[in-house]
């Protein structure tokens, strides 16, 4: 049986008063633990002739596999920071946040993710320890067959759609796509 340690008394997944979602409650002093979903945050960055930033993965799910500079936000920060910081943790990149692009839910893992469209200052880049490397790519250069996951493939098609406009209200999934994707294989291409 779990146990809270500040109580040390049992949880159990129930209904709590006032409730209509089972949730882990302590029997002991009645404290709700809330599992929330996870918030990613990240970017389509781009140089000023168009090339975008990818990052191959180093780490799981989908090392090996090409994916935009994302990760999950931290504590005490703003989604525009955390993205600045994964940009710079995956690739050592130094962007300047142009706006939101997209958001996206991943229902199955419980994510929302937060994609801005972002400009690179310069094109240094410099390889962080969850990417194996990173560089920039022409659309027609974009390694379709390696990418790491859906919302990968989305964001690259917003961001081409949405190119020399200002943004507006934020893209969302394609309709009836939820993020879903087999481990070890590329996400689907555009229009898949």
């Amino acid at each position: 049986m779990t146990r809270y340690p500040e109580s040390g008394g049992p949880i159990r997944r129930h209904i709590p008063d006032g409730d209509n979602l089972p949730r882990l409650v302590c029997d002991t002093c009645g404290f709700i633990r809330y599992d929330n979903p996870k918030i990613v945050v990240g970017s389509v960055a781009s140089l000023n002739d168009g090339r975008i930033l990818l990052c191959r993965r180093a780490i799981e799910p989908q090392a090996g596999f090409w994916t935009i500079p994302a990760g999950y936000m931290e504590e005490n920060e703003t989604a525009e920071a955390g993205a600045l910081r994964e940009a710079r943790e995956e690739a050592g990149a130094a962007l300047e946040i142009e706006g939101l692009l997209a958001v996206y839910n991943v229902p199955r893992i419980s994510q929302v993710q937060l994609i801005f469209r972002a400009r690179m200052a310069d094109e240094l880049l410099a390889i962080g320890p969850e990417s194996l490397e990173a560089q920039f790519f022409t659309w027609d250069e974009i390694p379709w067959d390696a990418l790491a996951f859906p919302s990968v493939v989305w964001a690259l098609s917003h961001h081409r759609t949405a190119a020399g406009r200002p943004l507006g209200a934020p893209y969302g999934n394609p309709t009836g796509q939820t993020g879903d994707f087999a481990r070890g294989h590329a996400a689907p291409r555009p229009g898949d």
